[in-house]
């Protein structure tokens, strides 16, 4: 495994680096290539434990060490100082290394749900914040995986991967097709679709923990809009979370930890 100093942002060995602002990220829906970006040593030592695969290591001299004890001989290593680094990312590295990691191929909606009781559903979720709390969420309290909608932003963009501490790597996740082919996939597999959703129709999330079903995917709507109508058509049940001081709903973040945490006690 080559360790290779570098003194120039304009390497081209540091391309995949190159001004990874979350603007930037913000604007398409897939890195290209096939890569992705972790940060610090904990998120690249929960990418490796999930057997993805490292295709270079960007590090500051101090944290070298911590490099090399996790990649091995799997990727090489650029050592940089910290003024290119910030440079070459658009941003100051706090965590001392990124590392350059092969995306892996995402497996089938039947694969992810065989045996799980409690997944969510994100439907159009943009802020990587969000989508990095919520698989924090799911990790912590016991859900078993979480389905994305065709245009939910990726749950491995750098940030998201950060806000999760490195658990969208342990959450068991993929990519759902367009609600027409969604809903029989979710139902044939036996979960009952509980949707997210404010409506003079909606059960409340007590109520509805109560009832006891055996297998529930929990629809979880944009940060703006909510659920979208072919989401709400596909729901089985409109669930709300009872409210107090004239507020009428949450972050679709915390709104995933309260709604985990409820359906989740008999489970843990």
């Amino acid at each position: 495994m080559p360790v290779i100093a570098l003194d120039s942002a304009d390497d081209p060995r540091l391309a995949d680096y190159r001004d990874l602002t979350d603007v930037s990220l913000r604007r398409v829906s897939e890195p290209a290539g096939g890569l992705y970006i972790a940060e610090s040593s904990k998120v690249l030592e929960r990418a490796l434990r999930a057997g993805h695969r490292p295709r270079s290591v960007l590090v500051q001299d101090k944290f070298l060490p911590d490099a090399l004890a996790l990649v091995g001989e799997d990727a090489e290593v650029y050592v940089v100082p910290s003024a290119i680094a910030e440079q070459v990312t658009g941003y100051t590295v706090h965590r001392g290394l990124l590392a350059s990691m092969h995306r892996p191929v995402l497996a089938s909606v039947d694969d992810i749900v065989r045996g799980a009781r409690l997944v969510v559903v994100l439907e159009d979720i943009v802020d990587h914040t969000n989508i990095g709390a919520v698989f924090r969420s799911v990790a912590a309290l016991g859900a078993d995986a979480v389905l994305v909608t065709p245009r939910c932003a990726d749950p491995l963009y750098r940030r998201s991967v950060r806000v999760s501490m490195g658990t969208v790597f342990q959450v068991p996740w993929t990519r759902l097709p367009e609600w027409s082919e969604a809903k029989p996939l979710l139902q044939d597999a036996g979960f009952h679709l509980a949707a997210m959703a404010l409506s003079d129709h909606a059960v409340s999330l007590d109520d509805f923990s109560a009832s006891g079903h055996e297998r529930v995917a929990l629809l979880m709507g944009s940060e703006g809009d909510g659920l979208s109508r072919g989401a709400l058509a596909a729901a089985d049940t409109v669930v709300t979370i009872p409210m107090a001081g004239g507020v009428d709903s949450l972050n679709v973040a915390a709104a995933s930890a309260v709604a985990l945490w409820e359906l989740g006690r008999g489970r843990r």
